[in-house]
């Protein structure tokens, strides 16, 4: 058992216990409380990594605690020994018991958090229904080189537990900045111009004018992914400088959004490496 002693102790569902769990089941409550909640060694470890704020860390009060879940204590401005039990119902491992849980404080949602290098390499994610996707390109952007995503209009949440879980902890890497409409996002990339780095729109449609390969990526680039049922809106399609397809066989007409987006995020990755080779030869 841990010799830690705790800011709070929970061994009942008690009005805190029930506020932490409406922090991973509730997106209006993670957005009222700029706040979410976290689990996994690794993503754990990678929003400590990167800097971000560890509010709270939530620990069994059962066990003796291993060395990363002391490390993640001591980040921890509050900390809460909560029993085995309650836990595990916060939890959603499937095998073994949840040793620790952290709730992260949530960033604004200012697109300056995106930085425009003149490599620059971004990506819109429009209107997605699916928390697992935006989690999934996270991760692909952070694997590739991207420097932020942008998640548009009515949309799922970037810290619903699923997006968190299956960006492995790319979340903490790669700003992911949310807007409501595309405005704001059309005003940044025109301040970006302005400033000399002239960001190309590639909207990415099955019935694109040029073959992803054929599309130049290794000036900077914001890529937009549209809606996994219904593709992009009309306000994206028509601020596109270009639009790319991938040419498929077969009887699918589509790829899955995160997919799509992994695809433009290599052929992106390999343009410019190819590029780098070339210029060092």
């Amino acid at each position: 058992m841990s010799t830690h002693v705790a800011d709070l102790r929970i061994s009942a569902r008690n009005s805190r216990f029930q506020l932490i769990e409406a922090l991973i089941r509730n997106r209006n409550h993670r957005i009222r409380e700029h706040r979410f909640v976290v689990q996994g060694v690794r993503p754990i470890a990678q929003a400590i990594a990167h800097g971000w704020t560890i509010l709270t860390a939530i620990y069994d009060a059962q066990r003796s605690l291993s060395p990363w879940a002391l490390d993640v204590i001591a980040h921890a401005g509050e900390t809460i020994a909560m029993s085995s039990e309650l836990l595990a119902e916060l939890a959603e491992k499937e095998e073994g018991a949840t040793e620790l849980l952290a709730i992260v404080a949530m960033p604004t949602d200012d697109l300056g958090r995106i930085p425009a290098p003149a490599d620059f390499l971004g990506m819109v994610f429009d209107r997605p229904t699916q928390p697992g996707n935006i989690g999934a390109i996270l991760r692909s952007m952070d694997a590739l080189g991207g420097h932020g995503l942008i998640v548009s209009g009515h949309a799922a949440d970037p810290y619903d537990p699923k997006s968190v879980r299956a960006s492995t902890g790319s979340l903490f890497a790669t700003p992911v900045v949310r807007t409501s409409s595309p405005g704001p996002v059309f005003d940044w990339v025109r301040e970006q111009r302005a400033s000399g780095v002239p960001v190309t729109l590639v909207a990415t449609d099955e019935h694109g004018e040029v073959d992803v390969w054929d599309h130049d990526f290794t000036g900077p680039s914001l890529v937009l992914i549209g809606n996994e049922t219904t593709g992009l809106s009309r306000a994206w399609r028509e601020a596109a400088d270009v639009r790319v397809r991938v040419p498929m066989g077969g009887s699918a007409s589509s790829l899955n959004a995160s997919n799509a987006a992994t695809l433009m995020l290599y052929e992106a990755s390999r343009q410019r490496a190819a590029g780098r080779g070339a210029a060092v030869r």
